[in-house]
């Protein structure tokens, strides 16, 4: 993480594995249609040899006090997210540095596709579906109490938070001729809706302590964060907003042991890609990216399902580029 931080003593070092990132990133792009992936884990403050040497015992205590979950890494935090992006499951992440340092019930919240949302449902184990417009904050409230209510008494209410909805104008404009009323839809649902879920699962989700795991808290962002194309000014802007807010939140939980992350997808078949696109755009999409493919819903799963378990505990106030080496 010292190519982020750049703390003092560190010149060498930091250079060292700064030109490492950018390799792996470069090599991911060249191997482009393998189906080999190249990524960088890059820990922060870890129990070895080479981290206790030459520090004092003020200096060890300073890192813990500083890191919002109120301790330095184990080897064992960081192998999780090494073994993660070695499975299949991983193939989508590609080309990223991923910061390492830091049975249940489903509610899904849908906005309007209740049939669709009902037949996701009843493929779970214990899942419900609920209506909700996260724009408004009532409705967001209402969702929060349905998920409680699903859990039942004792179970201390939702452990994780799963944000991901979003809108996008479909007809790609400028910034210059974003019509107000597009671009104040688009930050309701994706900026004040992110909030105001935000918001509630800090103020819901249960604490962990005693040697108990704490909640999770993923918001789904996107790669244009990144790669900032055309016509998507006003949808940029709000998950960039989304980014901010997530990384500073984590820093806000810090001793609760909840983590609070962003996965960002790339192109993803979905219908929201698909919309107002023709097919020579789709074309010049998958030849643009490293694995020659868009990516699928199950690709980006992947990532958040991991996140939300007790080993990526170590893993928090990231933001996770899953896109198959689109973005470098």
């Amino acid at each position: 993480m010292v190519v982020a931080t750049l703390p003092e003593g560190y010149a060498a070092y930091t250079a060292s594995k700064a030109a490492v990132e950018a390799m792996v990133r470069t090599v991911a792009k060249e191997l482009k249609g393998t189906r080999v992936t190249a990524n960088c884990v890059a820990p922060g403050a870890t129990a070895t040899d080479m981290f206790f040497a030459g520090r004092s015992e003020e200096s060890v205590e300073r890192f813990k006090v500083m890191n919002p979950m109120g301790r330095i890494g184990e080897v064992g935090d960081i192998a999780p997210v090494v073994g993660f992006l070695c499975t299949d499951a991983a193939e989508w992440v590609n080309g990223q540095v991923i910061g390492a340092n830091g049975g249940q019930v489903v509610v899904l919240g849908y906005a309007s596709s209740a049939a669709e949302a009902d037949a996701l449902a009843a493929e779970l184990p214990r899942a419900v579906a609920v209506k909700a417009d996260v724009s408004d904050e009532a409705s967001v409230r209402a969702l929060f109490d349905a998920a409680e209510s699903a859990f039942g008494p004792g179970a201390g209410g939702p452990h994780i938070l799963v944000a991901n909805a979003g809108v996008l104008d479909a007809t790609y404009p400028n910034l210059s001729n974003t019509p107000t009323a597009e671009f104040d839809r688009t930050i309701a649902v994706n900026l004040r809706g992110a909030f105001l879920c935000l918001r509630e699962a800090a103020n819901r989700i249960p604490r962990g302590g005693n040697g108990g795991g704490g909640g999770r808290i993923v918001a789904i962002t996107s790669s244009v964060v990144a790669s900032l194309p055309t016509g998507y000014a006003a949808y940029t802007a709000s998950k960039a907003a989304v980014e901010a807010m997530v990384r500073t939140m984590a820093k806000e939980l810090k001793g609760t042991r909840v983590t609070a992350n962003c996965v960002a997808p790339g192109p993803v078949a979905t219908d929201m890609f698909y919309a107002g696109k023709d097919e020579a755009w789709v074309r010049r999409t998958v030849e643009a990216n490293p694995s020659g493919r868009l990516g699928e819903p199950g690709d980006i799963a992947a990532m958040v399902g991991f996140l939300c378990t007790d080993a990526a505990e170590w893993v928090n106030g990231q933001v996770i580029r899953v896109n198959g080496g689109y973005v470098s």
